[in-house]
């Protein structure tokens, strides 16, 4: 299921040739599906949606991972001449290749409020590492020699901090942070140790941290904080496992999602109401993958009778499906999973199939006032 891939390790393929050479900072423009915030045609208005296809001018879909505060900046990777590309779309349709860190491969995984810093793994000449990109200085390497692999996953609205994970030469993996100066600080461990984990989310000033640690043979969700640690978040009733993917700005409410028998639950903790279920579309998979910066609204994907669909849960914990909210947008397609949203909760990043071309491809919607 391509959205489950969202929350494992994000490898590249390194043994795939590179047939074309690209700069590092090379501009397509004139692609990427139009404008966005629901103005610019005739009788349209600020509350009016609107959905747009991210289209690439490799022709291949990108793989959507994250939005700007406002919008109008999207993250991901996309398969060019056979090696996938770090890209930053930019409204109204300007694809940026963010280059590598001298190996052929690249992702991006997370940016910042403003969309000038953007976190993800490259390949080098010998591994991967985590990267950090920003329009003044371009990529810059976060790994180290000692490190056989590390990954950035998600980075504070200021771009200073970045939250990932690394694997050492005994190949376990480490949940990790990456200062504004770039010195990498472990995040500890729960009561008992952890044979792996990952960070995969971080609060507006970074200074909390969500993520997945494997504690006795079990995954478990956890929230960290300089001044108390480690802190595991706990499971629904009836699960074995939980995950957290993403954080509220403040660092207040957590995200993420629960393993109960075959199927998955998605959940929103809070300290004070603990790990609360959210709603299902009846089917047995649903998952969590972001909310906005005042944990009001929640987005991801959950299955019913027909498929898999890309939902929202509001603050009460109801359930949406995007397909049905937003209908008369979509000519045919079928909207799969929602893997983001902005910080005010008007825009949703997610994949969708067309009915033109029958394939998966990333589309961003603002919600205007549904």
């Amino acid at each position: 299921m391509l959205a489950l891939t969202r929350c494992a390790f994000y490898p590249l393929a390194s043994t795939v040739k590179l047939l074309c050479v690209m700069a590092a900072v090379s501009i397509w423009s004139g692609c990427g599906g139009g404008g966005v915030g629901g103005t610019g045609d005739a009788g349209e208005t600020p509350s009016t949606p609107r959905l747009t296809w991210i289209e690439m001018p490799s022709g291949s879909p990108l793989e959507p991972e994250d939005v700007s505060a406002d919008g109008s900046v999207v993250v991901g990777r996309v398969l060019v001449n056979q090696s996938y590309r770090a890209v930053r779309w930019r409204a109204p349709g300007v694809v940026q290749d963010l280059g590598t860190l001298g190996g052929r491969n690249s992702g991006a995984r997370g940016v910042s409020a403003n969309g000038s810093v953007v976190v993800g793994v490259s390949d080098t000449d010998f591994s991967a590492h985590a990267f950090r990109w920003s329009t003044t200085e371009g990529m810059r390497n976060l790994g180290s020699l000692s490190v056989e692999y590390s990954q950035a996953n998600d980075v504070s609205a200021d771009g200073s901090t970045v939250v990932g994970l690394v694997v050492g030469e005994g190949g376990g993996s480490y949940p990790v942070l990456w200062t504004a100066s770039g010195e990498m600080r472990s995040l500890g461990a729960l009561p008992g140790g952890f044979s792996r984990g990952e960070a995969r989310g971080v609060s507006a000033d970074g200074s909390v941290v969500v993520g997945l640690v494997h504690n006795n043979q079990q995954a478990r969700a956890f929230r960290w904080t300089a001044s108390s640690g480690m802190q595991d978040l706990g499971l629904l009733p009836g699960a074995t496992s939980s995950d957290a993917n993403a954080v509220s700005a403040n660092g207040a409410v957590v995200v993420g999602t629960c393993g109960i028998g075959r199927g998955s639950r998605a959940f929103r903790w809070t300290a004070s109401q603990g790990m609360q279920a959210l709603g299902t579309l009846g089917g047995n998979e649903s998952w969590a993958y972001g909310v906005s910066a005042d944990g009001s609204i929640v987005v991801g994907f959950a299955t019913d009778a027909s498929g898999q669909r890309a939902v929202r849960w509001t603050a009460s914990g109801q359930i949406q499906d995007l397909n049905v909210i937003f209908s008369d947008l979509l000519n045919g397609a079928v909207l799969i999973s929602a893997v983001a949203i902005s910080a005010d909760g008007r825009f949703i990043l997610g994949t969708g199939v067309r009915p033109a071309s029958g394939r998966t491809e990333a589309f961003l919607l603002y919600t205007g006032g549904r």
